[in-house]
């Protein structure tokens, strides 16, 4: 790839603000993968969590 294409690749990417980025949308978007992920530790978290109490209540 040459230096031009290379800087006409960078030319067209754009960075999203961060308000744009934490907003709700619908579909394949970079916001509903990152809302998926968020999701996702969250319920593991509950996951973990609920195990470690159910543990300590039924273990003793």
């Amino acid at each position: 790839m040459s230096l031009k294409q290379t800087d006409k690749a960078n030319k067209s990417t754009k960075l999203a603000s961060s308000s744009e980025l934490n907003s709700w949308k619908r579909g394949f978007t970079p916001q509903a993968e990152i809302w998926n992920g968020r999701i996702a530790i969250l319920g593991l978290i509950v996951l973990l969590t609920t195990l470690l109490i159910s543990n300590s209540i039924f273990s003793g």
